[in-house]
């Protein structure tokens, strides 16, 4: 099988792209320049597609002795990405990026390229499964190792993308022993450290650097009555749930400190509240997507688990497509959840399906 390798720069690409190597598969390495700021250099741990990390992937290539090629992504990235993420924020939503790098550049730009090409499967370093039902059917599965697994991220891919996409960490026991692996293999990058935060954002300060892609508008802070109690210089990287740098001159009746419930962009006002009001009952999305083979009556309620954040728990739910839309109702109730982020559901460890939420019930309002 011919095999596209996907190496950001780190120790887990390099690993993934030498067992596909040993499972004797044709390997050629691809490194994703996704920026065109050419004075880009990593800073500790943050980011994940550089200059340097473009180099370290090189030498890993090198090491493996396979062909290796650097395409530029860097288009497409900012248009299906970061360009998104900005209306997203925009909208008074919490967009979560690298679901979409996912969804839109490794498995779908790259994997689009790859197969016009020629290949057969695009390979990647996250830790995941997939594996083959009874009928032929492929389910992506929750890694071994659940202090790394990533399926959360990969809940946007369809069936067809699991058919040419390959995992080959998905099954190890521990990060540990992928640096140990990549140590006896020799390669350079064994002890990098993990890549962190939005690779774009490498200072880590969303909302400082959204001021560059967005015009500030002042608007007004209101309690769940609407009363005014303060004033704020844009909408734009205000977050639910966020409770420092709200600069309220009017204090709570109970004096206890207040939250961000929700986020008006037409009427450019930001509600807080109580942080009970933060416990959520329902989720809905009609942006979803099915990983693998879909359920044979979405309208009928089943049970499942869902997951809101990538190293969040799963909780149990029932789901039940109605009107285009899909509804979760939550038997736990869930903390500080945004329109924008990303409910993915399991059956136990397999991936059923996404949905962007575009909605939340609060707890304190549902009768569910």
């Amino acid at each position: 099988m011919r095999v596209l390798a996907a190496m950001s720069g780190g120790v887990d690409s390099a690993v993934a792209a030498a067992r596909a190597v040993d499972m004797g598969h044709e390997v050629v390495g691809v490194h994703l320049a996704l920026s065109r700021m050419p004075g880009t250099l990593r800073t500790g741990s943050r980011g994940c597609c550089t200059i340097e990390d473009s180099m370290d992937a090189q030498r890993a290539a090198k090491k493996l002795g396979i062909d290796f090629y650097v395409w530029d992504f860097s288009e497409r990235f900012k248009l299906d990405v970061v360009d998104d993420f900005v209306a997203e924020y925009q909208a008074g939503r919490t967009p979560n990026p690298c679901m979409r790098c996912n969804e839109r550049i490794k498995f779908a730009a790259l994997l689009e390229k790859g197969l016009a090409l020629g290949f057969d499967a695009v390979c990647t370093g996250h830790y995941a499964s997939i594996f083959e039902d009874e009928a032929g059917n492929l389910e992506l599965h929750r890694s071994l190792e659940m202090a790394k697994d990533q399926s959360y991220v990969l809940g946007v891919l369809t069936a067809e993308q699991l058919r040419h996409s390959l995992f080959p960490l998905g099954a190890t026991a521990s990060k540990s022993l992928v640096r140990e692996e990549a140590d006896r293999r020799g390669l350079s990058v064994a002890n990098k450290p993990d890549s962190y935060d939005i690779c774009f954002i490498p200072e880590g300060d969303t909302r400082e650097w959204l001021k560059d892609f967005t015009s500030a508008e002042p608007g007004v802070i209101v309690d769940q009555e609407g009363n005014q109690v303060g004033t704020h210089d844009g909408h734009v990287g205000f977050t639910i749930g966020q409770r420092k740098g709200l600069n309220l001159g009017r204090p709570a009746k109970d004096g206890k400190p207040r939250y961000v419930l929700e986020i008006r962009p037409k009427t450019k006002e930001v509600v807080v509240g109580p942080e009970a009001a933060l416990l959520i009952a329902q989720l809905a999305g009609s942006r979803y997507s099915w990983c693998g083979k879909a359920p044979e009556e979405p309208e009928i309620e089943f049970d499942c688990q869902v997951q809101v954040r990538a190293h969040g728990d799963a909780i149990d739910a029932t789901v039940s497509l109605i009107d285009g839309e899909l509804v979760i109702n939550l038997k736990e109730k869930l903390y500080g959840v945004a329109p924008g982020q990303t409910a993915v559901l399991y059956v136990g460890t397999r991936v059923l399906g996404q949905t962007t939420i575009d909605r939340t019930v609060s707890a304190a309002v549902a009768n569910v």
